[in-house]
């Protein structure tokens, strides 16, 4: 098979209109061409006036080698027209008949998920543990918290089966390295758990919050009939090192918080960003734990309309484009970078708390993409170095501090501290809200943003607004709504590991996704549960290989 890359067609084109440009790019007749599929579509919106979609398609011809052969010589298929590559996913191990004990993978995001399905598709059995609930008590969980001002500690948008992806966009792409093509992988595992078939071929595919919660609970069901075993209310509470006569420390279990102690030698740690106990933990048994950079900022909101307006035209609205997007970044004259983080079309803003007395926002969207605003994070960059040196658990006290802040500024109820744009770039306070209604239940307290973010960061997003708002006409529009705070753009610490995957100290345990500081987002997090599930199975056939 061979695939055709920069088919370009008007957005309004017509039904058939990409076998016809591929065969004329071909110079084939259309009974030549067979087979016909679109392996991706994306649209180019760099001049408003004339949107185009634009196409890879792949398909079969007689003789492909007499194709390419003559496409070598043209300058443009040379450049456009490749072998379709092989994206299909083998098992890199297989379990033996006996194994001595089974993996553990700690976390049900979209790392640990995918870390047992390799694993139980290798015949390894993992054990899956988790801290929260199954998706659907969680949801009510969560839920409770929008509507009641409920926190529950282990159930809430952190915590709980799906991790913290399930109350996001669902966006499904990443700018990682993926020569192996394991992202299609989660891809097609993900259609087949009941996500729409386009996200295989779509440039910026997405989910959704809804879908996501039936998707998790059939990756669960595929998992358990391959003998992996969930376990969810079980909190580990400690690692098991031992050193042995070499030296090395190896993993010889783990503890729940019920007082069992599971004896394995390889542990899958896909935990998430927001697991700070269990850094505590990892950090008090002598892992190798070290600080890493992260962002802060803040929630900000505009009518969709805006922003669709803005980046689209007149062709807003079409529905192919959908609910538009965008991705912005400014560098400061303090130093500092502001950028756009975790941009949710057509969505809406929610409390992601998942400690009491500490306020968190983030972001949400449905498929549809249907709601009024648009919502974005708007965060700086921040750096072990300069903003919280010394203890690699300090920028956990950081997150702490400003959470806490404000939760008081938002009235020590949950509801957020929100602030009118033209009121924060004027450095007021803000005592009543206006056109744009905020979306961030419980609710919102007018208030003064300034006490909930360090002075550098505020500096930074002053400056920062009006530029956006040269690229995005509206964007430093006066009524626009702000909340806080954002500090969970990524994990505060990365827990360091060696080539295969395993800590850099500590043999067995075997550090990953996002929390780990691996990855970020649902789908990196499922290529990087998908690595390292394979190292934990190239390990486990080696060891009883030798036994």
């Amino acid at each position: 098979m061979l695939r055709l890359t920069e088919i370009k067609l008007p957005l309004d084109h017509p039904e058939g209109a990409v076998q016809q440009a591929l065969c004329a790019a071909l110079g084939l007749r259309a009974e030549a061409v067979r087979d016909i599929t679109i392996a991706r579509r994306a649209w180019d919106a760099r001049k408003r006036s004339a949107i185009l979609l634009v196409y890879s398609v792949d398909f079969c011809v007689d003789d492909e080698a007499a194709l390419l052969r003559r496409a070598a010589a043209d300058k443009v298929l040379a450049r456009t027209l490749i072998r379709t590559p092989d994206t299909s996913y083998r098992p890199v191990a297989q379990a033996p008949a006996r194994l001595p004990a089974r993996p553990v993978v700690i976390g049900t995001g979209p790392c640990g998920i995918f870390a047992a399905l390799i694993l139980a598709e290798m015949g390894f059995r993992p054990i899956i543990l988790d801290r929260g609930k199954v998706v659907r008590e969680r949801t009510k969980d969560t839920w409770g918290l929008w509507r009641r001002n409920q926190l529950v500690p282990e159930s809430n948008v952190q915590f709980g089966e799906g991790g913290a992806g399930t109350f996001s966009d669902g966006k499904l792409w990443s700018g990682i390295k993926d020569p192996q093509h394991l992202g299609r992988k989660v891809l097609t595992e993900f259609v087949a758990a009941g996500a729409p078939e386009e996200i295989l071929y779509v440039a910026k595919p997405h989910i959704g919050t809804f879908r996501l919660v039936t998707m998790v609970e059939s990756l669960r069901a595929k998992i358990e009939a391959m003998g992996g075993e969930y376990r969810f209310g079980t909190k580990v509470v400690d690692f098991l090192v031992e050193t042995g006569r070499d030296g090395q420390r190896r993993m010889r279990g783990v503890v729940t918080e019920s007082g069992e102690t599971i004896e394995t030698q390889h542990v899958v740690l896909a935990i998430g960003h927001s697991a700070r106990d269990t850094f505590a933990q990892l950090h008090a048994a002598g892992v190798f734990v070290e600080a890493k950079p992260f962002s802060i900022g803040l929630r900000i909101e505009h009518p969709q309309s805006i922003i669709d307006r803005a980046r689209f035209g007149h062709f807003a609205g079409n529905p192919i484009l959908g609910a538009a997007d965008y991705k912005l970044v400014h560098h400061c004259a303090n130093g500092r970078s502001v950028y756009s983080f975790c941009m949710c079309p057509g969505g809406t803003v929610v409390a992601a708390a998942s400690e009491p007395g500490r306020l968190v926002t983030n972001g949400m969207s449905q498929y549809s993409r249907a709601e009024r605003n648009a919502n974005a994070g708007i965060v700086v960059g921040i750096t072990p170095e300069v903003d919280f040196p010394g203890d690699p658990l300090a920028g956990i006290a950081l997150q702490r501090h400003w959470e806490e802040r404000a939760f008081v500024a938002g009235g020590s109820n949950y509801c957020a501290p929100a602030q009118l744009v033209g009121d924060f770039l004027a450095g007021r306070a803000s005592t009543s809200l206006g056109a744009v209604v905020p979306s961030y239940k419980p609710g919102v307290t007018p208030t003064d943003l300034a006490t909930c973010l360090p002075d550098f960061a505020v500096a930074a997003m002053r400056e920062a607004l009006p530029a956006f708002g040269k690229q995005i006409r509206g964007f430093d529009m006066a009524e626009a709504v702000m909340t806080g705070v954002e500090t969970r753009t990524s994990s505060p610490i990365r827990i360091r590991r060696d080539a295969a995957f395993r800590s850099v100290n500590t043999l067995g345990l075997y550090p990953a996704g996002e929390g780990a500081g691996y990855a970020g987002g649902i789908f990196s997090a499922g290529v990087d549960g998908i690595r390292v599930a394979e190292a934990v199975g190239r390990d486990m056939a080696g060891l009883a290989e030798a036994a």
